[in-house]
């Protein structure tokens, strides 16, 4: 562990602390089973962490938890040990691979196995358990559990919400995954300059993600210039240049597998800000911080949408698809839409202590063919609201012209 790693509670204690809360969820939604295939659920429930970007594209490992039970791993064949010492599962036994190139060519067969295996583990354990809340598994895996006479129903529905709310004890390790994702995006901008491309600068910022025990980012969300408007073009091969916008979105897995997720834009070089620059700026500014206003404990989805900033005309046609979303160990519930009059409004319930949201601010325009992208990252707590991302903004940019 890097020896600047500040002092953080016992991680057993935070495993077992998560995966009581997982339970409690599965309780309250009446679920007696689930299983769960997306690394973040088990991570979560159990902390087993094994390989997540290919876990994320490959059905190769999966979990089986019940509500008064036992936790049971199906881990990738030969890596059982991994997991051995953590005191969140019960038995770890060997997975079925559920897709072509996993399952060695005999997808049906692994299919069965896979469904006779899991049904029987939970008849074991109790034979009137006739439903099971699973993740999102291939389809044809999902066919074979309902062969097996079992009741298919969706996790997320009941566990994102749970997870939404954070337990005390995760706290200490988001603030530390915020510092070491801080710590990245020092390294990029110091390092961005003329000459060199975006693909270049934005390694940067992986160094020093990987080098601080991080774990992946998400996207490649850094753009330079002309790139910069649209929003959500990637990292290439463009070169920088002196007076160019710079965008970026940390969108990083920082530290215990928690997510850390703001935006800044910079000034590549030494030149001055030009006016269409700094207006631009100011209207980001402008939307995050009365956006930012609206958080409080209590307040409803539809209330903050209701109120959010209002974005200029010129501005619309590029603006962010929602006002913010909730963070956890990926971008998570809840997704808060904007609000568009004359039509119900989709999301309901409100902001509750232990929520993490993240606003999002993005104003471009075909003027300059440039656009800032601004996001930060906050905590609801029983009495308001805590800021966690504290990376400074540049002050080149924030000249405010309304």
């Amino acid at each position: 562990m890097p020896k600047d790693t500040i002092q953080l509670p016992d991680r057993h204690q935070l495993l077992l602390e998560r995966q009581a809360h997982f339970r409690a969820a599965m309780r309250k939604a009446d679920i007696p089973a689930v299983l769960e295939l997306d690394s973040n659920h088990i991570i979560y429930a159990t902390g087993a962490s094994n390989m997540q970007v290919f876990t994320t594209r490959t059905p190769a490992r999966y979990l089986l938890i019940l509500a008064d039970g036992p936790t049971i791993l199906y881990e990738y064949v030969g890596c059982e040990h991994l997991a051995k010492d953590l005191p969140t599962i019960d038995h770890i036994r060997p997975s079925e691979g559920l897709n072509t190139i996993s399952s060695g060519g005999d997808l049906a067969g692994s299919a069965r196995r896979f469904a006779a295996e899991i049904a029987g583990t939970i008849r074991d354990h109790d034979p009137e358990i006739d439903r099971l809340a699973i993740g999102r598994f291939p389809w044809i895996a999902v066919d074979a559990l309902r062969a097996e006479g079992l009741t298919i129903t969706d996790a997320d529905a009941a566990l994102l919400p749970a997870r939404a709310i954070k337990l005390d004890i995760e706290l200490p390790f988001i603030r530390e995954a915020m510092r070491r994702v801080e710590a990245g995006v020092r390294r990029l901008e110091e390092t961005a300059a003329p000459d060199r491309t975006e693909s270049e600068t934005w390694a940067e910022f992986h160094y020093a993600l990987m080098a601080k025990e991080g774990q992946y980012v998400s996207t490649r969300l850094f753009q330079s210039g002309p790139n910069t408007y649209p929003y959500f073009q990637e990292a290439g091969s463009r070169v920088l240049e002196a007076g160019d916008l710079l965008c970026l979105d940390t969108d990083a897995v920082g530290f215990e597998n928690y997510a850390v997720d703001f935006s800044r834009t910079f000034l590549c070089g030494q030149d001055k800000a030009t006016d269409d620059q700094r207006l631009l700026y100011a209207r980001a500014r402008e939307q995050l911080e009365t956006n930012a206003d609206l958080l409080q404990p209590g307040r409803c989805f539809e209330e903050i949408a209701r109120k959010a900033w209002k974005v200029p005309e010129e501005h619309l046609a590029s603006r962010y698809y929602c006002v913010g979303h909730g963070l956890g160990m990926s971008g998570e519930f809840p997704n808060i839409p904007h609000y568009v009059d004359g039509r119900p409004y989709p999301l309901p319930g409100q902001l509750e202590p232990g929520m993490i949201v993240c606003l999002e601010s993005y104003v471009g325009w075909d003027r300059s063919r440039e656009g800032v992208k601004l996001e930060n990252q906050y905590l609801i707590t029983e009495t308001g609201v805590e800021c966690m991302s504290a990376y400074p903004f540049d002050d080149r940019l924030s000249g405010r012209m309304i």
